[in-house]
């Protein structure tokens, strides 16, 4: 069932949507049903390869055969985690030899790999996916597709040629109040009107380098031997060039991957400004960008994205799409998200309330206007349905395995992402240009 489908169908249920089901299947009927088990195999056990983990010993029908880290400590530990769940996955250093392993058995095998999750630092994104498609393995990677524009379309190339799904791990596309807001909202009742601008940031606290414990210290042969210059380096690839993209890659990329869906069209130009003074490190650690898009309402919008990580700048994280009727401020943190409409007395959204589509908030607000051309503090809505509890990334990867069953289409597949992503390799172009740079067709083509 298409997602437009099901959100008509869903409709209002006692002023509210049942979007619990939204973009997965219903665990209960999937059991009842019979669900078709998955072989998996998990390489990168990280930061964010214990986030997947964590969701990924959540859903019903999979099955660990492989666990994959170069780093001993951290294989040991997802290896452990699936133990905990009656499940005994074999512990692999080199990703290589999961797909020799899988070769030598025969079709129809009952341990034959089905499905491989990459959570590997980013330059090792596109030879590992490569690797695994021309294997005939279904992938789930990790944003950013590549630390590389051409590594991205590597990947791309490899989907198209071997006919397998690749899904990218921009988990936004399948969050149920991202997918309302954009389909029902924006799309269906043009809720913000003509859409004219956006804004995002991800700022964090001043943090220190990763450190490690000094007795699991990879041996420096190992460490070569995967790409890294010393332990220090592969603990925090994410600041070294060759390795990462820096924060823009890391933070930026989830959430200009929403301006593109949200205005419906893509960047046409790009300036940025960043800077490295405070770590001292390869990549900047401060980043400001401006993107000029042509929307699908046939208008130019303007797009300002910040990334600080010098300082939390009292917090969040969010994507803001002001048009002439209304905002809609969104995160992945509920309690950030929020809906504004406008102070003018022609528009009306009292029929919304009414047919469920949207909740009225009761916001006590304090502050006086200081000047008469300031404008007046405006109404704030909220969406009509509870609030999902599942992991953020748990949906998107129900997404995944429920297209590699045939029974829903990739939200994110490598096509797609690759189109988003081409925004946000421009922003560290931009920056060393210290000019204004236009996006081309090419650009965007894989």
């Amino acid at each position: 069932m298409e997602r437009r489908e099901f959100i008509a169908k869903s409709a209002v249920v006692g002023g509210g949507l049942a979007l619990s089901s939204l973009g997965s299947i219903s665990r209960a009927a999937e059991s009842a049903s019979g669900i078709k088990k998955l072989n998996i195999a998990l390489v990168g056990v990280g930061a964010e390869g214990e986030i997947l983990l964590n969701s990924l010993l959540k859903i019903p029908g999979l099955n660990f055969v492989a666990v994959c880290d170069i780093w001993k400590y951290r294989v040991r530990y997802g290896a452990a985690r699936c133990r905990a769940i009656k499940q005994r996955p074999k512990m692999y250093e080199d990703y290589k030899d999961i797909i020799a392993d899988d070769a030598k058995l025969p079709a129809g095998s009952p341990n034959k790999l089905d499905c491989a999750i990459i959570a590997t630092p980013d330059f090792w994104h596109a030879p590992q996916t490569v690797d695994f498609l021309k294997a005939g393995i279904n992938v789930y990677c990790e944003k950013m597709m590549s630390n590389t524009v051409e590594g991205a379309r590597q990947m791309v190339r490899a989907a198209r040629e071997s006919k397998k799904l690749l899904q990218i791990g921009h988990q936004r596309k399948s969050n149920p109040r991202y997918i309302y807001a954009k389909e029902k909202l924006i799309d269906e009742v043009k809720l913000c009107g003509t859409l004219l601008a956006a804004n995002g940031q991800w700022n964090r606290s001043v943090t220190k380098d990763i450190t490690w414990p000094k007795k699991y210290t990879i041996p420096e042969e190992t460490l070569k031997k995967y790409g890294y210059k010393d332990m220090h380096q592969f603990r925090n690839w994410r600041w070294y060039k060759g390795l990462g993209g820096g924060p823009i890659s890391d933070l930026g990329a989830h959430q200009i991957d929403i301006f593109a869906w949200f205005f419906g069209g893509r960047p046409k130009t790009i300036m940025a400004s960043g800077n490295s003074d405070y770590y001292k490190k390869d990549w900047y650690d401060n980043v400001m960008c401006i993107y000029e898009y042509q929307t699908n309402q046939n208008v130019k919008a303007q797009a300002f994205y910040q990334v600080l990580t010098t300082t939390g700048a009292g917090g969040g994280y969010f994507e803001q799409f002001m048009g002439d009727r209304g905002t809609i401020k969104m995160s992945e943190n509920a309690s950030i998200t929020k809906i504004f409409k406008e102070n003018d007395e022609n528009i009306n959204w009292d029929q919304y309330v009414r047919d469920g589509i949207l909740k009225e908030v009761k916001e006590v607000v304090t502050v006086k206007q200081a000047d008469v051309r300031e404008s007046k503090p405006l109404k704030t809505y909220g969406f009509p349905f509870e609030e999902s509890t599942k992991p953020i990334h748990m949906h998107h990867l129900e997404n995944f395995f429920n297209a590699v069953r045939g029974k829903e289409k990739l939200n994110c597949d490598g096509e797609h992402a690759f189109e988003a992503e081409a925004a946000v390799y421009k922003v560290n172009e931009a920056i060393e240009a210290k000019k204004q740079l236009e996006f081309t067709e090419e650009d965007f083509v894989a």
